[in-house]
């Protein structure tokens, strides 16, 4: 079989902060040594978060390319055809693995890889989504068509973050994704959003259907007056003044972002900066800080928090995406009120 024909794929999807990037760090843990695996990681923030706390830094065989500023199936449509073709040409990969962001529609992505100039190229399997069953109580969630979506379009059901829920989240949750038609491959409760890798090469249920087809086109993302003019991709080329971070905004799919990029020389006092930002009401929030206590990577969900060492060094960065448009400038200052003098 030629490398560049019927490259095994999947796509795994869930809503803000489920725990993909875990999930697929687990996957990483198994991969074979003489396979190259080329993962695409969308991100609804304009910066990149989830490619710095990917854990691959010492791992051959392995290409990793972010597409940030919107979800790939709408705003960043046409970027999502011409970057599967050059990772793919490049690469050359044993298996290809597609993160979409949270609040990104897998209609799209589905259709794009199923497209004639994919069909032969790729061989979409199934197609795996997270489920955090306390999504299921929040009327702002289960009542939005992505969320709903991604559960739909699903060949098999992850319920993960089962240690943060109570036994009856946790089976109503198993009920509802049984309720689903047609009926899921699986459903597994998952407490660590740890994935088996046989559960990659299941074959894709071909009568899976939208319920929301056209939810996934209709939304823009749009520049909201940017402080620095650039691509997002330049960001990372880009090397803040001390003291003077670069910043990006963006809205889209009814959510508001923001994400600041700070020198390496820049450094935080740790427990004012965390607590600030614990006390922020936001979606989500995600960011590298280089600390007085080391380089630190924290992770909310709405008022639930991950703080852990981290091996990046590059710079410090901070992604907020948040249901409203916030004073981005006051938050802003704010952040650098914890810069350690």
């Amino acid at each position: 079989m030629s490398k560049l024909s019927n490259i095994p794929t999947n796509i795994i999807t869930g809503f803000l902060g489920v725990g993909k990037t875990t999930a697929i760090n687990s996957l990483l843990k198994q991969k074979p040594e003489d396979e190259t695996w080329a993962i695409l990681v969308n991100e609804f923030g304009q910066i990149g978060i989830d490619q710095v706390a990917m854990n691959t830094s010492d791992q051959e065989g392995l290409a990793i390319k972010e597409l940030v500023g919107g979800c790939i199936c709408c705003a960043l449509g046409p970027a999502l055809t011409s970057t599967l073709t050059t990772l793919i040409r490049r690469t050359k990969p044993d298996r290809l693995i597609i993160e979409p962001t949270g609040v990104g529609h897998p209609a799209g992505i589905i259709d794009s890889l199923q497209s004639d100039q994919f069909k032969k190229v790729l061989d979409l399997r199934s197609v795996i989504c997270l489920l955090d069953p306390r999504a299921l109580s929040s009327p702002e969630i289960n009542d939005h068509p992505t969320f709903r979506d991604q559960l739909n379009l699903a060949d098999i059901v992850l319920i993960s973050k089962t240690d943060l829920c109570d036994q009856t989240e946790v089976e109503q949750a198993r009920e509802f994704s049984e309720s689903l038609y047609p009926a899921k491959q699986l459903i597994k409760e998952n407490r660590e959003a740890v994935l088996n890798i046989e559960l990659l090469d299941r074959v894709r249920t071909d009568n899976l259907v939208s319920e929301f087809p056209d939810a996934h086109s209709h939304e823009k993302q749009v520049a909201v007056e940017p402080s620095v003019s650039t691509t997002p991709s330049l960001m990372f080329q880009i090397t803040p003044s001390k003291g003077q971070p670069l910043s990006k905004t963006g809205t889209g799919n009814g959510m508001f972002s923001c994400g600041w990029v700070f020198s390496s020389e820049d450094r935080f006092v740790n427990h004012r900066l965390f607590e600030y930002l614990d006390s922020l009401n936001m979606q989500r929030i995600k960011g590298v800080f280089h600390t007085d206590r080391g380089w630190l990577f924290y992770n909310r969900v709405a008022t639930e928090t991950e703080i852990s060492e981290i091996a990046y060094r590059r710079d410090s960065r901070v992604e907020f995406i948040s249901e409203q448009d916030e004073n981005w400038n006051a938050i802003e200052a704010q952040i650098k009120a914890f810069l350690a003098s």
